[in-house]
């Protein structure tokens, strides 16, 4: 059975719960991080030296970072449906996988922890609504693609849209002023339709 090790609330950890959800894969969580802990220990580390989550076992297969989790899966478990076989399809889910990433989730981070996870007397409103400015310019983007097709992956739902709705579930459901975004707000619609949405990532944002 396919292990994964993580807190819940992790959009990282959102990631991977959600995609073994729509592959059907029975799956067993280990809630480690954060509040949990664990994730110093030998036996952790020699799975992922990092120390972070999450971290699959899979066929005897120890494996981290997140978007290579999911690709793996989507490989493994869904080619040709999530885990495109064409080459430029497949490019096309790849670069918002990465985008999500490289661009969008360090300014997303100090928008969630600054609403989220600071005491409000500890709070640096000053960033939080930098953050919060800088979120909306990203997402601009994305909504922009969503004006031409219905997934950040083309015209079906693939691997290209599991980071960004990993993130984009407290981006919605946070008590923020959003800037009007209509084609991501019909995006967010659409994922939460589906089930394995649902169950992987639709859980306490805190």
């Amino acid at each position: 059975m396919l292990k994964i090790w993580g807190r819940r609330n992790s959009s990282n950890v959102r990631k991977v719960l959600w995609c073994a959800e729509e592959i059907g894969a029975p799956y067993e969580s280990i809630e480690v991080g954060g509040a949990f802990g664990g994730t110093q220990s030998p036996e952790y580390r020699a799975m992922n030296p990092n120390g972070l989550v999450p971290v699959i076992e899979d066929q005897g297969l120890p494996l981290w970072e997140s978007n290579t989790i999911v690709r793996y899966l989507c490989a493994r478990y869904a080619l040709g449906t999530l885990y495109p076989e064409d080459v430029v399809a497949r490019a096309q889910s790849e670069k918002w996988m990465d985008w999500t990433t490289s661009t969008f989730a360090g300014v997303f981070r100090d928008l969630f922890w600054g609403t989220l996870r600071t005491a409000p007397a500890d709070r640096d409103e000053a960033r939080i609504a930098a953050a919060l400015v800088r979120s909306g310019e990203l997402l601009a983007m994305a909504d922009e693609a969503l004006s031409r097709q219905p997934y950040l992956s083309g015209e079906q739902f693939a691997m290209g849209d599991i980071p960004l709705g990993a993130f984009i579930y407290a981006w919605f459901e946070m008590p923020i002023q959003r800037p009007d975004l209509p084609h991501l707000a019909a995006w967010y619609e659409r994922l939460k339709q589906r089930p394995a949405y649902q169950r992987g990532v639709m859980t306490a944002l805190t």
